[in-house]
């Protein structure tokens, strides 16, 4: 069976047949195929552990699913040097382990029931088990990053020092002299982008690529995180729980003041019926914390806020952000990588359609 039809990852990242025309375009895409099938395999193989509990609670978000976004990225990059070498496959599972590991976090400080269609970890095992299993997945990256040597070492301690910057930023929220507005989109900047950059940037590193292709990557990487995330943004405002993999609403739900919302506070000092829909927003948020809420009253907030002239102002922003990516790839070269980022690109904000 080809490749493409085993490992449909790449497909669903608009990474697929179509794409690639001549032979040495489909030998590239079956390059990045056999290479996220190689990762696959490492990230089992870093994911066992000989305690029962960690064995199972590790692998548990991983086999729930996910697109791999962040190893493809590396996997695309490094064909502009000597392609999946034994290092770039390493950098790549280290970069997935390190964004699972985050997950973990993540869901036990927004309280969140669900991640990829299943019940969150800590929902399952609890918050001490949950957090344990994310510190477990971040010790076992650092010791792949660590055979990989100072550089790797450094990108990886700079990177984790973002993510944490960005999820205090998000929990103590702006200064009262701060942009809000302004102050979301770095948070998105740190906790997702900085992490979608080190893995653009490690498959130039470590398949000894050209050294000038490094900051377009990186440049690419943040941008289209940020992207990435405002689009999270929209889908997180759907009631299709299926597709989502999320219930409706849980960032709102957990008090993230997500980009809609910020826009629609910022539109609500001059509109009275922004005023309105946010007072019932507030206040339907507020009671559901309590247990007192009204959930189809909640419920026909969010779908009025989906429907918000808001929400299609941050969908704006997020193809914005991905237009930006895109141009940052001007210094690379005429090819299959630079188009397989480009469409990469496109991809992530067609995600809410």
């Amino acid at each position: 069976m080809p490749l493409a039809r085993r490992n449909p990852l790449t497909r669903s990242l608009g990474l697929g047949e179509k794409l690639f025309a001549s032979s040495d375009e489909r030998r590239f895409a079956e390059a990045i195929e056999s290479g996220l099938e190689t990762v696959e395999a490492g990230l089992l193989r870093e994911m066992s552990f000989a305690d029962n509990l960690a064995d199972v609670t590790s692998r548990y978000l991983f086999e729930a699913g996910g697109k791999r976004v962040r190893p493809v990225l590396t996997l695309l990059t490094a064909q502009l040097g000597d392609g999946n070498n034994d290092d770039v496959i390493i950098a790549a599972e280290a970069v997935e382990l390190t964004h699972l590991a985050s997950l973990y976090h993540d869901d036990v400080m927004d309280e969140a029931q669900m991640r990829r269609g299943v019940p969150s970890a800590q929902a399952v095992w609890g918050n001490s088990v949950a957090i344990l299993t994310g510190d477990l997945l971040f010790a076992r990256a650092s010791r792949l990053v660590a055979g990989l040597g100072e550089r790797a070492v450094k990108l990886q301690a700079l990177t984790f020092e973002r993510l944490c910057l960005g999820q205090l930023h998000e929990t103590i929220g702006p200064s009262d002299d701060e942009d809000p507005i302004a102050h979301y989109i770095q948070v998105l900047a740190d906790k997702t982008g900085s992490l979608i950059a080190a893995a653009a940037q490690v498959g130039v590193i470590f398949s000894n690529a050209a050294d000038e292709y490094r900051q377009p990557v990186e440049e690419f990487g943040e941008r289209i995180g940020v992207a990435f995330q405002l689009i999270d943004d929209v889908i997180d405002l759907s009631s299709q729980a299926e597709q989502t993999g999320k219930s409706q609403g849980t960032d709102l739900r957990s008090g993230v003041a997500t980009l809609p919302l910020l826009y629609l506070r910022e539109l609500a000092r001059t509109d009275h019926d922004a005023a309105e829909l946010l007072g019932r927003i507030d206040s339907e948020v507020n009671k559901a914390y309590y247990g007192e809420g009204d959930e189809a009253a909640l419920r026909t907030a969010i779908d009025e806020l989906r429907a918000h002239q808001v929400t299609e102002r941050t969908l704006s922003e997020a193809h914005r952000w991905a237009r930006e990516a895109v141009e940052a790839l001007a210094p690379l070269p005429e090819g299959p990588v630079k188009k397989a980022l480009s469409k990469f690109a496109d991809s992530i904000v067609e995600r809410s359609s």
